[in-house]
């Protein structure tokens, strides 16, 4: 570390620690020429002083030190002649939660300064009495590389020469006469779990493929485009044949995943947590690196390539993103220096009781930034599509899951977390502003007010919301047996009291397929052949149901086991016919509502849906128009919930004419009897359901078909 040398502005005494060097001299260059001078040894750990020449630029080392140590000389520079890389205006921003590309500069850097590589390294930890730098670079010594604090702000920063992408590290904090290695909250990688070092990453060495994907992204996934997502987890999706043990990397699934989800007709791809966490049991949602894509699967290039291979295929990504808690494992965010940084003090408000994690203190600049740089960290390096924002219910209200007493209301003494609120306002702002046409889904369950409306209206500024309202009543519903649907009818007429709220997402993910639920199939009643044949019919209904759609993966073949992310889905199933119907007639109706503007272009206007008949209850039966943009656009859907099948079943129609069936569930390519209505039928002129023409249908048992007018 070079320092003043007093009268004579002309030097600087260095001092250096190298506790495994026997000697060390400084080296600079003069005249051209190379000087070295022996340091003196000014304490038996490794300490040595010399002076070097110091009438060059200050910004400039200006000087390297060469070491004797028992591999023989090295020469090395100092990190401390180097000048902070953080600017004071990055600091004022950092403080006051407004730097929302932090990740550009916290964490570890790759620079280049005076020709001279190496990585800057920067770590918010404001109550730490020390901190210190460990790694690959320096033999996890450590006492080599103290870091350097910028008061007021707490970040503690140094630049190390010759540190490289690929090294690992950790944060040493000393806090409370402890000391603690942490993994880096800004991380751009990690170690394959269980090991836990951070991991220097050259994101921007990756070369992206996908200009015409993005230019076009906007478009592609606007409120009025279709989209139909496949949850996956990118753990249990599918697994070696000769290693069912381990799992796919990236690399393997680029080779499978793209095609399989440009073979059954999925726009969009949702993943599962992919950032960086202990415990694979969680599936992702206990995370510990916010801004790093796992290591179990490959490395952060091949996670890009894997996202560069889907949207060449015409896939857009999006990834599940946790913001409401994080787990207490001692590597992480815990304590991080030395006191309650990133989480409450408080247990009231700072522990989640069902998870047995934390909770970020939502109110605090800092972590507030955090979180949404981590947001748009996403967007901006790995060219994601959207963020589907976890259990965004347990952070807006303040005693989710609590007992009275468990909890500490708001300053005006309600329950609403102000904060939390506040963030997602934020972040919402933030992501639309920074990168139009990204869209925000929230997972949200409760009936709070406009979560996928504008925040200047008052809203949240989601794009989506999970209509988890209209799961619970349809899944529900279709567990009953035929026989007694009919008194249960309201469970599937009640969503459309409210299904144009909110901008709606009709989920079917992982949770309904864990926890002792048995998968989709299992769930549904009925002797083989109805139990294929109601997932066909729920599938069918939900496809044309208003809002877009989320399957998770093996819902689409009919998986007959629970969800277990430590196995791969049972694709062996795919060879009988009864479950590779199912897989073709959803991929049928993924191809349908692409095609048909009815489908998708209304999905949250009123103007796109009107029931023909929802009063047929004695029936179980449903009957409904779909309308785009253009009202002359419709298509007509009728779905029989029961095992009977129904001859000259009338329903009312707006206009006369030939109406094609362009889809039926009991198609026998699908599984099915095969009934329905020679692919098309007239319209006649004799008034039903209060409109002037009619047609007369063939209904196929436990089945839906869709009916499109001839233009």
């Amino acid at each position: 570390m070079p320092h003043g040398g007093g009268d004579d502005m002309l030097t600087r005494h260095v001092r250096t620690f190298q506790p495994t060097a026997s000697r060390a001299w400084l080296v600079q260059a003069a005249g051209g020429m190379r000087r070295s001078v022996p340091m003196r040894r000014t304490h038996p750990a490794g300490i040595f002083e010399g002076v070097v020449d110091a009438s060059s630029s200050d910004a400039s080392p200006g000087y390297t030190i060469r070491v004797e140590t028992r591999d023989g000389r090295h020469e090395i520079h100092d990190p401390y002649a180097f000048p902070p890389m953080l600017t004071d205006f990055d600091i004022h921003l950092l403080g006051e939660g407004r730097h929302w590309k932090s990740y550009e500069k916290l964490g570890a850097q790759l620079h280049t300064i005076d020709g001279v590589a190496g990585v800057n390294f920067a770590v918010w930890a404001p109550n730490a009495e020390s901190v210190s730098l460990v790694g690959d670079f320096n033999g996890w010594d450590g006492r080599v590389h103290q870091m350097h604090k910028r008061v007021p702000s707490g970040i503690w920063e140094l630049f190390i020469p010759g540190a490289k992408a690929g090294d690992n590290y950790k944060y040493r904090i000393h806090a409370h006469g402890t000391f603690a290695d942490r993994a880096d909250p800004y991380g751009f990688g990690a170690e394959v779990p269980p090991r836990t070092a951070s991991r220097v990453i050259d994101l921007r060495a990756y070369q992206w493929h996908d200009g015409e994907w993005m230019a076009g992204r906007a478009a592609r996934q606007g409120l009025s485009a279709p989209v139909n997502m496949y949850e996956v987890h990118l753990g249990s999706w599918r697994r070696p044949g000769d290693d069912p043990t381990r799992w796919l990397t990236y690399a393997e699934l680029e080779r499978e995943l793209v095609p399989y989800c440009v073979e059954m007709g999925f726009t969009h791809v949702e993943f599962l947590p992919p950032t960086e966490h202990p415990l694979s049991a969680s599936w992702g949602y206990q995370t510990i690196g916010m801004f790093a894509a796992t290591s179990r699967f490959g490395s952060p290039h091949d996670f890009m390539s894997l996202i560069d291979a889907l949207h060449r295929a015409g896939v857009g990504v999006i990834i599940d993103w946790v913001p409401a808690h994080f787990p207490r494992d001692g590597h992480g965010l815990r304590q991080f220096d030395g006191t309650a940084l990133y989480e409450h003090e408080d247990p009231r408000k700072g522990e989640h009781p069902d998870w047995g994690t934390l909770i970020f203190n939502y109110g605090r600049n800092e972590v507030a930034n955090y979180l949404i740089s981590s947001a748009l960290f996403w967007l901006d390096h790995y060219h994601v599509d959207g963020l589907r924002v976890d259990a965004v219910a347990s952070m807006l209200y303040l005693d989710y899951s609590r007992k009275d007493g468990e909890w500490a209301p708001n300053c005006f003494g309600g329950r609403e977390n102000l904060e939390a609120i506040e963030l997602l306002k934020q972040f919402n702002i933030q992501v639309h502003t920074h990168f139009p046409g990204v869209l925000t889904i929230a997972e949200e369950s409760t009936a709070w007010p406009g979560v996928s409306r504008p925040t200047y209206t008052g809203g949240l500024g989601f794009s989506l919301k999970w209509n988890m309202g209209w799961m619970n009543d349809t899944l529900r519903y279709m567990r009953h047996d035929p026989v007694h649907r009919k008194y249960h009818h309201d469970e599937l007429t009640f969503s459309l009291i409210y299904a144009f709220h909110e901008n709606f997402v009709l989920p079917l993910s992982h949770d309904e397929v864990v926890h002792g639920k048995g998968s989709l199939l299992d769930q549904m009643p009925g002797d083989l052949w109805q139990k294929f044949a109601n997932l066909r019919l729920l599938y069918a209904y939900m496809w044309c149901h208003p809002g877009k759609k989320l399957l998770f993966m093996g819902g689409e073949f009919g998986q007959w086991r629970e969800w277990n992310f430590d196995e791969s889905l049972e694709w062996h199933l795919c060879q009988h016919d009864s479950h590779k119907g199912l897989a073709k007639s959803l991929a049928d109706l993924n191809h349908l509502v692409r095609r048909e503007r009815a489908l998708h272009e209304l999905d949250f206007e009123g103007r796109g849906f009107e029931w023909i008949d929802c009063h047929n209850w004695q029936d179980s039966v449903l009957v409904f128009l779909r309308r785009a943009a253009d009202p002359a656009d419709f298509l007509v859907v009728c779905c029989n919930f029961t095992p009977v099948p129904r001859e000259i079943y009338r329903v009312g129609v707006p206009q006369a004419g030939i109406y094609d069936e362009v889809f039926n569930s009991d198609s026998a390519w699908y599984g099915g009897t095969n009934m329905g209505n020679a692919g098309g039928v007239l319209a006649i002129d004799e008034p039903h359901h209060g409109r002037e023409y009619s047609l007369s249908l063939s209904l196929p048992p436990l089945a839906a078909i869709v009916l499109k007018p001839r233009r």
